[in-house]
């Protein structure tokens, strides 16, 4: 197998547009050089623009660099539409300043506490190393960075709980509102690096594009991959909307003119019901692959483009579930990737939870059970597939999972008046050389994803990536989008081995994968 080259990406094409022409300063001023001539336009579209900034302007109550820049952002838009030949009139109703709502109008109020799953992350991160995640969409156009920019204006009022910066407590952190301008940024670095979220107002999310992917990459701290992909395609549709396409909402898509409920910011922990056992996170030390470990988190990113129907037609065959039958290949390939010849291999398998409980939280609402085998009993994937299955099926049902909410909530309550400065230091401790340690790779599995059929026929795939944790050489994660698999492999070591046989045993199955992504990234 031939090992992908390095992505090449492209420089920041968002800067100063040509020209040095004023636009409107009837009530607020914006940045010179955007390349739109009022006086070119006839005198009811002129003053329709003029009345349409003062609008914006009245929507919003911002500092004056970040509402300068948010003007600017609406004054490129708009460039764009002139450029690409749309009315004057239609574009302003598409960029309607009514999308703003009051979010940026009202100063910041509101806060959250961590959910029960999130409050481990911020305590175990460093600058180096944070839990982060990306979910990406590929168009099949390149992206408009200028409307990019704009629907995730429009977007974020829709996610309260993102709209948010981390700060310290007395005895754990907290999300506190920002009303700020949230941007986009051209894609320059490696992917899931580490996100700034220490800095006073810092997000603690990012939105990049690349040619026709966008992506969105998260601190764990706000949500998990289910709540993710909520954001991300109601994201995704409003860009198709600012580009003229008329996208319906769906169970992924939300509205972004309704007001958030309550219900999608709860802890979706504290729906557990009591139970007399609470367990589910003690676990002895799982083998690890072999390797150098990386500096870089991670040092290099590696996607299995598979057909959907032939992976679903081999698992078939086997009498399994698709995560099951991934998970055979990746238990052998692991096996493959060390010298150990003792102990166990364990892979954590995340689960939604919002199945059993009916939640619509866009928060954490996910917890893992560890599928295990003795790394003498694995020989081949068809001899272990059967005991995988059943331990997935034992191990994610409804009791297993609410006896280790309850763990999860029991920790809480024994930690809650720790102080941070107490915390901090045995949570990097406990995560970094105990909890990692449990496990010997992740397979994550979003499952089949569906857009309506007006937003599909724009879509090409979509990806998922995990970032890597502080000792296992591997994550792996999937994502299913119409006849597209795309099964990612983040790595921790430039050590080949995982991913070699990977590829041989995917192909070995008639799977075909195409195998493209990062170069190894330099330490």
């Amino acid at each position: 197998m031939s090992l992908p080259k390095p992505d090449k990406f492209p420089e920041d094409g968002r800067g100063a547009l040509s020209g040095n022409i004023r636009i409107v300063r009837e009530r607020f001023a914006i940045r010179k050089n955007i390349g739109l001539n009022l006086s070119d336009l006839p005198a009811p579209d002129r003053q329709a623009v003029v009345d349409f900034f003062a609008e914006v302007d009245r929507h919003l109550l911002l500092p004056k660099k970040q509402k300068r820049a948010m003007l600017d952002d609406f004054a490129k838009a708009l460039s764009f539409y002139a450029r690409a030949g749309v009315p004057v009139a239609e574009a302003l109703r598409r960029m309607d300043p009514k999308k703003l709502g009051g979010f940026y109008a009202r100063p910041p109020a509101a806060w959250f506490p961590l959910d029960s799953a999130a409050k481990i992350y911020p305590l175990s991160m460093q600058r180096h190393a944070m839990s982060v995640f990306r979910l990406s969409v590929y168009f099949k156009e390149d992206v408009v960075p200028e409307l990019l920019q704009m629907a995730l204006t429009f977007t974020i009022k829709r996610f309260p709980s993102f709209a948010t910066t981390v700060k310290n407590g007395v005895f754990w952190h907290y999300l506190d509102a920002s009303k700020r301008r949230y941007d986009v940024e051209p894609e320059t670095e490696r992917p899931c690096a580490p996100i700034p979220v220490w800095g006073s107002g810092s997000q603690s999310f990012r939105v990049l594009y690349h040619q026709n992917r966008m992506s969105v990459e998260f601190f764990h701290i706000l949500t998990d991959g289910a709540g993710g992909l909520r954001f991300i395609s109601t994201l995704a549709a409003e860009y198709l909307r600012l580009l003229g396409h008329d996208i319906p909402c769906s169970e992924n898509i939300l509205d972004i003119g309704e007001t958030p409920s309550a219900e999608e910011t709860e802890n979706g922990f504290e729906l557990a019901e009591p139970t007399e056992k609470a367990s589910g996170f003690a676990d002895g030390p799982a083998v690890q692959m072999g390797g150098a470990l990386s500096f870089l988190k991670p040092c290099q990113v590696i996607h299995f483009e598979l057909d959907a129907g032939r992976l679903l037609a081999a698992a078939r065959r086997k009498n399994a579930s698709v995560t099951a039958f991934l998970l055979s290949l990746i238990f052998v390939a692991t096996r493959h990737a060390t010298d150990e010849q003792r102990g166990s291999i364990h892979i954590q398998v995340p689960v939604n939870l919002r199945k059993y409980y009916g939640s619509k939280t866009v928060r954490n609402f996910s917890l893992y059970c560890s599928v295990k085998l003795p790394i003498h009993k694995i020989t081949g994937p068809d001899a272990i597939l059967p005991d995988i299955a059943d331990q997935l099926a034992r191990k994610t049902a409804r009791q297993p999972m609410n006896e280790m909410m309850n763990a999860a909530n029991a920790l809480v309550r024994n930690l809650q008046f720790v102080p941070l400065f107490v915390k901090r230091p045995v949570a990097r401790i406990v995560y970094g050389f105990l909890g990692d340690k449990v496990f010997s790779n992740t397979l994550s599995n979003l499952g089949v994803v569906s857009f309506p059929a007006e937003m599909a026929a724009h879509v090409e795939k979509l990806d998922f990536v995990l970032g890597t944790s502080v000792t296992n050489r591997a994550a792996c994660s999937a994502v299913t989008f119409q006849n597209r698999t795309v099964l990612a492999v983040t790595k921790l070591t430039a050590d080949s081995s995982f991913e070699e046989k990977l590829f041989e045993l995917l192909s070995a199955e008639g799977l075909e994968p195409e195998v493209y992504g990062s170069g190894r990234y330099e330490d």
